[in-house]
């Protein structure tokens, strides 16, 4: 009947028949139940017996004969119900395929073709071809996928919906849209179409646009930056997209605007960070991929193992991609250490495979097991990751764990880990290669039901041989062993570190279970064996082919001698070659005139080069030649790049064993020093190491010169299979295609010229005369330069430790078209050169070749980058002398050269603290070579910039380390990525001035050049080292010194001081505090002569030694002058104070006595403390009119009111003076405070100089001189009207000292005043009582009660010692506070420089500029105001966990002293029968150096009655705890500066002390000398000059302010003036301060003035009533530094 509802047929009634389920444990192993033993079935319900309508039907069909089954199904299909496809036997679990029954079923349907038009279709299921979606389901989740498929289908009164027919890959089609890779799926990108330099080779951003995802992707992955996978997608519309009909003001409505449908970009729209790196990985060609694979293993990144089609699903090895990947590990034996480096794709390992059922993310769990501080599998928690990924599920990644031979290894053995990607019953052909090959399985499993259809792949692997681990989402508990080999761990609400533990250590045992039971070990190779996946390399034909032709070679190397194989195979390269350099060295060098030597010589050239052509081809390089003769491009490159790995993986054995030979020598040579035998043997070695050295390049040099011998006989070799002539053709298309080109023969020491200049002519013939720009490298061995270039470019030049091929390569990295407008050539030529320096090879031999190859590579290169591992380029500093005078030599040549240095290696710290000086000794080093080799020469020359283009600012770099952490399993370094960026836009900005050289002309000079290098021979040589740099460190440790001695003196100070005001001292004397300070000064000798003894640079430090003992003595003289000084005052203002202090105390104790009284009187009324209070508070008012009365008043006090009337007392001084007074701290100018005297007229006109204003300037520096000096010495008189007459050309105005003294009046205000108010609180007897009044009532009270006289005196003196108590506290806290801030604060402790650093940047990010006009005006008082700052800040921050900890601190270890005190002096009484005052006298004496407290203080008080001395320490010990708990209540950020003498506040100990520093600042620009040592011997300097400009300056006949920095200005011909002309490059000849200063001509620009200038142009203009000379031409470079950049310029650079 077709009726649909034949499914929901119910039965009346059944019957519960209460079967129990049998849940036994299976005894056999076989049986075993996964479910049952740990635990994932969900709780059991009591489910009825009633049958299920889907058993109805599937009983019938079981039990039809084959046509009733077809008549069923055909019917289900009428009532378009769902067909049995894949049946099981419900006893046998046989799969039946009922095909039969879909026999008669027919579909018909209807679609839009591309051209819109609808077609109809009618056909048979069995016949029919469509798409196909699968949905199943591992969990027991109630929402059924059925009803899911049941919506997609939409069943609904017998009519289908056209929602099945949505395209499944349309998402995926929309995302390679949006990835601007249309097309691309067909056409694949190429790895050419990458490594050309394109604008996103400039992009150092970590986000962009979405049409430049790809680009910026690639462009970072070849950078090695494995942030490449975190970029974001610029997308600013989120943010300011505003609906287009928005209401007025007026009419806008808050509900309907906050309900508005438009938002903001929804989590849909996202692009996930692994889908760009799988849509560029399906859009690659075979080299791209294998390129960005190997980027990905150099990044520490999970590669891509199986990766299904996202439109066909099928799935693919990509094992081409893995051909070039190695990885190198240790491994620990008992008695060794095994150290590996194999090909992955040929490694044995063990593997461990992760998938899940479910939707728990287990990468970040795996990447806990492979590094934890590395992202190795991209997780739901990386930067970018999203819901919406499009490309992962399905892909299963592969990365390896290699051990460091470490105690720390979490394996000790290399283990690759496979990662399945989504759920694994969605990927059931991966799920089962990856348990078929793993040694283990980790498989996270949800609560499932054992009826669930996954359930058998989960019982399977759990009864499997393989070991198995459970992690289990829903259990909560720790590791545990089910069964051997099977073990379950909790994930839920588990710590993750926990939970990594546990898992190591399972696999850990799991492997060594695997490996007794001699389980499988995984090789990459045997993937390619399971059936239904597509091998890469099987489906490219040009893979396949260019296998065979490699592996064909191959054979014929077989059963040979690895050191024997080059002169079998490659006989041209050989002897008679090497003997042919030979004689040309001697023949161009030969300085004998006898021309029948000269004839001999030629004919044993010639001699040798027909030995070279005799010798025979062999049948490996006709082979070769024959197949890259004969093969497509892409062939060709498949060809040799298998070639290349063949040969590496012959080669690798052999190159291992002779790397470890000759290790094991070297270090027994070294440890016997010299042993003739010993270095025979290591020279042996080095000699079959370098025969074992075979590669591709080797038999490219073959070929070449096969050529040159057929060319100096021009004729064909025979059995060669093509005519020489076509073999440089050969080599161009190489070029071309990527690969290097050897430009020097280093096992010859020789360019091949013949054959270079063919191979470059071939070139143009091809590409036509293109333009190139020549970069050379320049690195001694394992510098880090060819990991460099690889970065810089995405080139792949060997990085091995091991040296094998020597000389120099040249390689075409081609420029985009959008970028040749802006560089002007058509590629760039990078000439890489093997290290120098190598210890294998090291002699006089190699040492001069190496110096050859240096000089050639940076006389050929437009730019030489000179790599330097670490800061130190001692090691090339003969090789660059030998540079500098080659290029004097070379006067046929005439070069032009450029050079950077790139530091490898160097830690932020180590170059924000010394890279300037580095780079300053540097120049200072080239200079001196350069001048040595002119004086040699008779060359003119004065500095290195004169034989080789040269900017110390720009063309220093320095690298961090290449590894963010220890190998082998540290990625790159992201800062190193970002120093290679910045390397490459500092190349760029080179490059863009050069217009390259044509080819023609390259082909020119390196004929020339080499033509140049063969006529002379280098013999120089010297060492030198970085003496400024080590002058710094000398400085921070002197920083150091001085503080302990400053540090000290302020203890010893307190400490005379509290005895001084105990009236315990009446003298000090200097040599009473040498004595005191003598223990710290004999340390601080010890540590400066360990200093000088020990250090790396003692010899270098040796210089300073003893200028530094001086300065050490005379600060330590100064320190007890002054204290001496200080401690004197304080003893003249005790015998001033006396008279009031004894007032003081008479009051107090009158008050006491009176007190008591009073008591007496109330006595009965005790326990009535309302009127104790209300009679005390009357008797309290009382006392304190009486005192006020006795005592005369303290006025108040106005500083400006009285100097105002004083002045007004002077006739010339007029009655506005005070109102129109400027601050003379910060004016501008002084040009309207002085007059020239008439002798001063200039008449002469000079040109390009510095006249009227310069000289202004000149006087401004003398009165800038004068005004600070005055204002740092207030108190002493200083005749300033001497100090304008004599021999200076200008006199004061009245209005100068008018101003001076208003100015000093108002700076000082503030100081007098709060001095008055501190003066006034401690002596007004108001104050003073007015805080006495509840302590005096404490006492009262305990009088009234009856309390004994000694608790009564207890009291009293503890009331007596609160004061001294919290006084003492806060000094002793302000004292290790700022013992901690120098030492712990970065912005404080280090040396002037580093000081000075960051007072510019606090500058810079509160852009204030005035506080930069007191910065220039007054450098002192602005630094004062910057520690103020800092200092407040610290205490602000580090209040809660480092002040108040110490303040609780100190006051509990001065309570413990008061305590032992008070015990001391009761145990001394009670054993004397002493009375009180005994005690009381001894009990003060022990606080004489802690407190200022003395018996004095007790006069007056009545000691009647206190007997009992025990209960008086008791009572002390009481009350001392309330008076400690209250000092610390009231302790916070605002009373501890507030209770502190001016001068025992931090932030004024640091100001004393690090302004004890030089402060001469600079004749041209005002920059304060940067030497931490005041009076220092030697040239005041700074790193940095500044723009002169911004002290006013300008240039001559004109307003303008002058725009060059002082470094710059030195070095040319303007002149300046100070009373007669002299050229700013001799400014010493000007005498007085210019004398003193050393101004290094140098372009050495700090880019943060340039920031400076840029940012504040309109009020430096404003404020000088000036503007900047040729603004136009200089605001468009320095508008390029943001404030960002001139911040960082300041750790670059200083």
């Amino acid at each position: 009947m077709m009726n649909y509802r034949a499914r929901y047929i119910k039965t009346i009634d059944t019957q519960h028949d209460g079967q129990q389920r049998n849940n036994d444990l299976a005894e056999d192993e076989e049986d075993a139940d996964i479910f049952r033993e740990i635990s994932l079935i969900p709780e059991e319900t009591n489910e009825s017996d009633a049958i299920h309508p889907m058993d109805v039907q599937m009983a019938v069909f079981h039990c039809a004969d084959s046509f009733l089954k077809q008549l069923m199904v055909t019917k289900l299909s009428q009532c378009q119900y769902a067909l049995p496809l894949l049946v099981p036997d419900p006893f046998t679990q046989e799969i039946e395929f009922p095909l039969w029954t879909f026999r008669q079923i027919n579909k018909s349907w209807k679609m839009k073709d591309a051209k819109n038009e609808i077609i109809s279709k009618i056909q048979p299921v069995w016949k029919t071809e469509t798409p196909m979606v699968t949905f199943f389901r591992f969990d027991s989740v109630s929402s059924s996928k059925s009803q899911l498929m049941n919506i997609c289908l939409f069943i609904q009164q017998g009519r289908r919906s056209d929602k099945c027919q949505q395209d499944s890959s349309q998402k995926i089609k929309d995302l390679i849209n949006r990835l601007h890779l249309e097309g691309r799926y067909e056409h694949k990108l190429t790895a050419a179409d990458v490594l050309q330099l394109t604008k996103h080779s400039l992009s150092s951003h970590e986000s962009c646009a979405e049409e430049d995802l790809i680009q910026t992707f690639l462009q970072k992955l070849l950078m090695m930056n494995y942030r490449a996978r975190y970029l974001m997608i610029n997308n600013e519309q989120d943010f300011t997209q505003q609906r287009n009909n928005d209401s007025s003001e007026d009419e806008s409505d808050f509900f309907n605007d906050m309900s508005s449908p438009y938002k903001a970009t929804s989590e849909s729209d996202t692009i996930h960070p692994m889908d760009v790196q799988m849509a560029v990985f399906h859009c690659a060609d075979s080299f791209l991929k294998q390129l960005m694979v190997t980027k990905l293993s150099q990044c520490q990144y999970s590669l891509p193992l199986l990766v299904p089609d996202p439109f066909t699903q099928e799935i693919e090895f990509p094992l081409w991609t893995f051909r070039q990947i190695n990885k190198s590990w240790k491994m620990k034996e008992p008695n060794n250490e095994i150290s590996k480096i194999q090909p992955v794709w040929k490694a044995e390992t063990p593997m461990v495979s992760f998938f899940r059922f479910g939707s728990v993310s287990k990468s970040q769990l795996m990447n806990n097991l492979v590094n934890e501080r590395h992202n190795t599998f991209f997780h739901r928690n990386c930067p970018g990751s999203s819901k919406t990924r499009l490309l992962m599920d399905g892909v299963v990644e592969i990365a390896w764990y290699c051990p460091s031979g470490k105690n720390t290894d979490k394996f000790s053995q290399c283990v690759a880990f496979c990662n399945l990607h989504g759920d694994a019953g969605d990927s059931e052909k991966q799920l089962q290669i990856l348990t078929e090959m793993a040694s283990v399985n980790v498989v996270v499993l949800p609560r499932l039901d054992p009826n669930d259809k996954n359930a058998k792949e989960i019982q399977n692997l759990y009864r499997g041989r393989n070991p198995l681990i459970c992690l289990c989402t829903e259990d909560k508990s720790n590791v545990s062993v089910i069964r051997k080999g099977k073990y379950k761990i909790g994930l839920k609400d588990r710590n993750q570190s926990d939970v990594s533990e546990e898992l190591i250590k399972a696999i850990n045992k799991c492997l060594s279970f695997s490996s007794s039971e001699s389980s499988s070990v995984f090789r990459l190779e045997d993937v390619s064996k399971y059936s239904g996946i597509r091998v890469d390399e099987d489906h490219d034909n040009d893979c396949n082919r260019g296998k065979k032709a490699a592996q064909h070679m191959m054979v014929l190397l077989e059963k040979k001698d690895l050191t024997e194989i080059k002169e079998s195979f490659l006989p041209c390269q050989g002897k008679p070659w090497h003997q042919w350099c030979e004689k040309n060295k001697e023949l161009h060098r030969s300085q004998g005139n006898e021309i029948d030597i000269e004839i001999n010589q030629k004919q044993d050239m010639k001699k040798f080069r027909e030995q070279q052509y005799k010798n025979g081809i062999g049948g490996f390089m006709k082979l070769f030649i024959a197949e890259i003769n004969s093969q497509s491009p892409n062939e060709k490159i498949f060809f040799l790049k298998w070639l290349t790995i063949l040969l590496d993986e012959y080669t690798s054995a052999d190159l291992s064993a002779l790397h470890y030979k000759y290790n094991e020598k070297w270090s027994k040579v070294r440890a016997v020093q010299q042993t003739t035998n010993e270095h025979a043997e290591l020279e042996r070695i080095s000699r079959e190491l370098q025969a074992a050295t075979f590669g591709l390049e080797h038999i490219l040099r073959e070929i070449g010169q096969i050529y040159e011998s057929c060319k100096s006989v021009n004729k064909n070799k025979e059995g060669l299979p093509c005519h020489f002539s076509s073999l440089p053709s050969l080599a161009a298309e190489m070029m071309i295609s990527g690969f290097p080109l050897e430009l020097m023969d280093g096992d010859a020491a020789h360019v091949p010229v013949v054959w270079v200049t063919a191979v470059l002519h071939e070139l143009i013939k091809k590409l036509g005369d293109k333009r190139v720009f020549v970069l050379s490298v320049l690195g001694i061995q394992s510098s880090g330069k060819s990991t460099m270039l690889n970065a810089m470019f995405g080139l792949q030049f060997a990085v091995s430790a091991g040296r094998c091929t020597r000389g120099a390569f040249m390689q075409l990295v081609k420029v985009s078209e959008e970028m040749k407008k802006q560089l002007k050539f058509d590629y760039i030529l990078v000439v890489d050169t093997e290290g120098l320096r190598a210890l294998e090879l090291s002699g006089r031999s190699t040492r001069h070749q190496d110096n050859e190859l240096a000089t050639f590579v940076v006389g050929l290169g437009n730019l030489t980058l000179i790599n330097i591992f670490g800061e130190n380029p001692s090691e090339l500093q003969d090789i660059l002398q030998i540079v500098v005078q080659a290029f004097m030599r070379m006067k046929k040549v005439r070069l032009n050269p450029s050079c950077m240095f790139v530091h490898q290696n160097v830690s932020e710290v180590t170059a924000g603290e010394k890279n300037m000086e580095g780079r300053r000794r540097l120049l200072q080093t080239l200079d001196e070579m350069t001048k040595l080799a002119a004086k040699d020469e008779v060359y003119v020359a004065e500095c290195f910039n004169d034989v080789i283009t040269f900017d110390i600012q720009k063309d220093v770099k320095y690298f961090a380390q290449l590894w963010e952490g220890s190998p082998p399993m540290a990625p790159p370094n992201p800062p190193y990525c970002e120093n290679i960026q910045d390397l490459k836009t500092t190349f760029f900005s080179h490059a863009s001035k050069s217009h390259g050289l044509e080819l023609t002309h390259l082909k020119g000079r390196i004929h020339d050049l080499w033509e140049a290098l063969l006529n002379e021979r280098f013999v120089f040589s010297f060492k030198n080292a970085l003496e400024i740099a080590t002058y710094r460190k000398l400085e921070t440790e002197y920083s150091k010194w001085s503080w302990n001695l400053r540090r000290t003196m302020l203890d010893i100070e307190n400490k005379l001081y509290n005895n001084i005001e105990n009236e315990r001292i009446d003298e000090v004397s200097e040599s009473h505090l040498k004595g005191k300070l003598k223990v710290k000064s004999e340390e601080v000798e010890k540590s400066m002569s360990d200093f000088f003894e020990r250090d790396k640079d003692k010899d270098i430090l040796i210089q300073w030694k003893a200028s530094f003992h001086i300065k050490i003595n005379e600060l330590q003289e100064n320190i007890v002058r002054e204290t001496k000084r200080k401690l004197n005052e304080i003893l003249q203002q005790r015998d001033m104070k006396k008279r009031i202090d004894a007032q003081r105390t008479r009051h107090e104790n009158t008050l006491l006595e009176k007190s008591k009284e009073l008591a007496i009187k109330l006595k009965d009324k005790a326990n009535d403390e309302t009127i104790l209070k209300k009679e005390f508070g009357k008797f309290w008012k009382e006392c304190v009119n009486q005192i006020t009365t006795e005592t005369p008043p303290i006025k108040d006090i106005d500083v400006l009111k009285d100097m105002k009337q004083f002045l007004t007392n002077y006739k010339s001084v007029p009655v506005n003076a005070w109102k129109t007074s400027r601050d003379i701290f910060s004016v501008p100018s002084y040009s309207d405070y002085v007059q020239l005297k008439k002798s001063c007229g200039i008449t002469e006109y000079v040109k390009n100089a510095f006249r009227s204003a310069k000289q202004k300037f000149e006087f401004k520096t003398q009165i800038r001189t004068l005004v600070n000096d005055i204002a740092q010495h207030v108190d002493n008189m200083i005749i300033v009207e001497d100090y304008g007459q004599g021999s200076r050309d200008y006199v004061f105005t009245k209005e100068f000292y008018m101003d001076l003294v208003i100015s000093i009046c108002k700076r000082e205000k503030k100081i007098i005043t709060d001095q008055y108010t501190m003066f006034r609180e401690a002596n007004d007897p108001v104050f003073y009582f007015e805080k006495k009044s509840k302590e005096y009532y404490s006492i009262f009270q305990k009088y009234c009660q009856g309390a004994t006289s000694a608790a009564i005196f207890g009291e009293i003196i503890c009331q007596k010692l609160k004061e001294p108590i919290q006084k003492s506290v806060y000094k002793d806290t302000a004292r290790d506070l700022t013992n901690e801030i120098q030492t712990k604060c970065d912005t404080l402790n280090g040396n002037r420089s580093k000081l000075e650093k960051h007072v510019l940047k606090n500058l810079a990010e509160l852009e204030d500029f005035g506080k930069y006009i007191t910065y220039f005006n007054t450098p002192r008082d602005h630094l004062k105001s910057f520690v103020r700052d800092e200092v407040n800040q610290y205490i602000t921050d580090k209040f809660r966990v480092s002040v108040r900890p110490k303040m609780k601190e100190n006051i509990e270890l001065l309570q413990q002293k008061v305590m032992a005190a008070a015990h001391r002096a009761t145990t001394l009484v009670n054993t004397t029968s002493g009375d009180v005052q005994k005690w009381l006298n001894h009990f003060s004496l022990q606080l004489s150096d802690l407190l200022i407290f003395s018996v004095k203080d007790l006069n007056g008080v009545s000691h009647d009655g206190v007997d009992d001395f025990n209960l008086l320490e008791d009572v002390i010990s009481e009350e001392l705890g309330s008076v400690s708990s209250e000092i610390q209540q009231k302790f916070s950020t605002k009373t501890f500066p507030v209770n502190l003498e001016h001068k025992d506040r931090p932030d004024e100990i640091l100001i004393d002390h690090l302004c004890q520093c030089c402060w001469v600042q600079c004749p041209f620009c005002a920059a304060t000398c940067t030497n931490t040592v005041e009076n220092h011997t030697g040239d005041h300097s700074v790193p940095f000059h500044r723009v002169d400009g911004l002290t006013g300056s300008c240039y001559d006949e004109t307003e303008c302010l002058s725009a060059d920095f002082c470094t710059t200005l030195v070095r040319t011909s303007k002149m300046f003036y100070t009373g007669q002309w002299f050229l700013c490059r001799e400014y010493r000849k000007a005498g007085n301060v210019y004398t003193e200063w050393n101004i290094t001509p140098d372009f050495s620009e700090l880019p943060y003035w340039k920031w400076f200038v840029f940012r504040f142009q309109e009020d430096l203009e404003k404020h000088f009533e000036k503007k900047f000379h040729m603004w136009d031409e200089i605001s468009y470079e320095w508008s390029q530094y943001s404030k960002e950049q001139a911040i960082e310029s300041l750790d670059e650079y200083i």
